[in-house]
């Protein structure tokens, strides 16, 4: 082992000693020889073999050679603390680089180099993270590390697939679609759109990346060139709680108007959905605050409500409409309708992140970026 941890250790020294020989060459000669000579063993240490050196001795007498005149009952115990040390070094370098391959798979699979918190992962993009629950003792960390190398190769065949419509079969289809392009309104309302190309938006309500990048997708014009639906999922944190504390009742809002929507006869407005959470993401209320801010530190459940409420009346629905609404955020329909979304997410789309958007056939962790 000491010889694998010098070569390890010349390695490393090797940068310095690269810039160092530039003004005195013979330091790059003296050391290049002796990297020769580590090479040598450690390629032989690969292939099972024994050193035909005697290097693992040169550098043992290297750094003993004071302690055997001045000392030399100490030249035992320090000959095995340099064998220990050694071990170790080497131990130390391989996990780091096992660590390094995990992390750089976990980033191209996942979009985060750190599996079970995301948010720890200063590469990723920028999103609210799906956290999992930290491990309380060494072996729980075990069995975590080894389940997140399970993650990464079974996430593999998703990162490689072509995503579509057939992934979200059981979500509820939303239309997120720019309000302003009345042209395409129109082509919707009356069956006439034909664009191909579909998109899907995994959002929290709460979470203000998903807001910067339901913006970013409305300015970058993303809407007139996708038919864009949305899927919502209200993150938990490790606890079970909501990561924001309002998430979950506006999301069963949302779905709520939907299922009545879905339902009517007489479908006079398929977007209240995307024209309330268009409210949500781009306005603010009359202290210049916006909405999102607003439902997510000043508003309880009860006020969230009377909150939509009040929107679905401004954009024209009648308090008999809004009072079946209301009745239905607690239904069976609704809350069936949110358990296949959490499913659809952890379960086939496996997000580490949201938002997390599907289109152009690839899936695309984090803030949509114009």
């Amino acid at each position: 082992m000491v010889c694998i941890a010098a070569f390890i250790i010349l390695c490393l020294v090797g940068v310095v000693v690269a810039f160092l020989s530039i003004f005195k060459r013979e330091i790059g000669k003296k050391y290049l020889a002796v990297f020769k000579k580590a090479w040598h063993c450690v390629f032989k240490k690969v292939r099972l073999q024994k050193c035909d050196t005697n290097f693992k001795d040169d550098v043992k007498n290297t750094i003993l050679k004071k302690v055997i005149l001045k000392k030399p009952k100490l030249v035992k115990p320090l000959s095995i603390i340099i064998e220990i040390i050694s071990v170790l070094i080497v131990v130390i370098t391989v996990w780091s680089f096992v660590i390094a391959i995990k992390s750089l798979l976990a980033l191209w699979v996942f979009g985060t180099c750190n599996v079970s918190k995301p948010s720890a992962c200063s590469l990723a993009s920028e999103s609210c993270s799906i956290d999992e629950a930290e491990a309380s003792n060494i072996f729980e960390q075990i069995g975590q590390n080894i389940g997140q190398w399970g993650e990464i190769f079974a996430g593999i065949p998703d990162r490689l697939k072509s995503w579509g419509e057939s992934d979200f079969n059981d979500t509820r289809n939303i239309s997120m679609l720019n309000l302003q392009d009345s042209e395409v309104m129109k082509k919707l309302e009356d069956g006439s759109y034909d664009n191909k190309k579909t998109a899907y938006d995994i959002m929290d309500p709460g979470c203000i990346v998903c807001m910067q990048s339901y913006k970013n997708q409305l300015d970058s014009g993303f809407f007139k060139e996708h038919l864009t639906y949305v899927v919502f999922y209200p993150i938990k944190n490790p606890d079970g709680n909501l990561r924001f504390k309002n998430s979950e009742i506006a999301t069963k809002y949302f779905l709520a108007v939907q299922v009545y929507v879905n339902n009517k006869s007489n479908n006079d407005d398929k977007f209240l959905v995307a024209k309330l959470v268009n409210r949500l993401f781009t306005e603010k209320n009359n202290k210049n605050v916006n909405w999102q801010s607003v439902l997510n530190n000043e508003l309880e459940e009860k006020e969230v409500i009377e909150l939509f409420s009040g929107w679905l009346k401004d954009f024209g629905v009648d308090d008999s409409e809004v009072a079946e609404i209301e009745k239905l955020i607690e239904s069976e329909e609704v809350e069936e309708s949110l358990a296949k979304n959490r499913d659809t997410v952890d379960n086939k789309i496996h997000a580490k992140s949201i938002p997390t958007l599907v289109y152009d056939n690839g899936k695309h962790s984090g803030l949509y970026k114009n």
